[in-house]
């Protein structure tokens, strides 16, 4: 009889914690469910949130700047563009008494008024220089637009 005795007593057994105060989950819980259990501090949701928009802010004025560095690059290349066009205009009505190749070298003179586009530099005309200015040397481009690569004394 001793075993059905141990058999009642543990069958009357009661737990002593009430269900109410019992999770089904605990490590789920947002705080630490008994002694062993790791610290949980709650986070200051202001320095968080301060410390985001401040991250936020200096990504984005990188950003910034980076396309202010990239529209500043696309407005001088506008302008380089701008300068090919109207140079280039200028030596189509200048006169010139060969046909110039693309990827040469040519020079722009004036005289009495009127462009001249010639073959020779002004460093080989020597003292018997036959124009009043010395304009530009210029590349002819494949796209028969005109590159300065010299500005000289008479460019405008």
């Amino acid at each position: 009889m001793a075993k059905e005795d141990q058999e009642l007593n543990h069958e009357e057994f009661e737990n002593p914690i009430d269900p109410d105060k019992v999770a089904e989950n605990p490590g789920l819980l947002e705080y630490a469910h008994h002694v062993g259990s790791g610290i949980i501090k709650p986070e200051d949701k202001g320095k968080i949130k301060g410390r985001a928009v401040s991250a936020m802010h200096e990504q984005t004025n990188v950003q910034m700047q980076q396309l202010y560095d990239q529209m500043k690059l696309l407005a001088q290349q506008a302008q380089e563009i701008k300068a090919r066009v109207a140079i280039s205009e200028r030596i189509y009505l200048a006169e010139m008494r060969f046909e110039p190749l693309i990827s040469s070298t040519y020079y722009l003179y004036t005289k009495k008024g009127k462009d001249i586009l010639t073959m020779v530099s002004p460093q080989e005309w020597g003292k018997s220089h036959p124009y009043e200015a010395y304009v530009a040397k210029v590349k002819l481009l494949s796209d028969h637009t005109w590159e300065i690569l010299e500005k000289g004394d008479g460019f405008e």
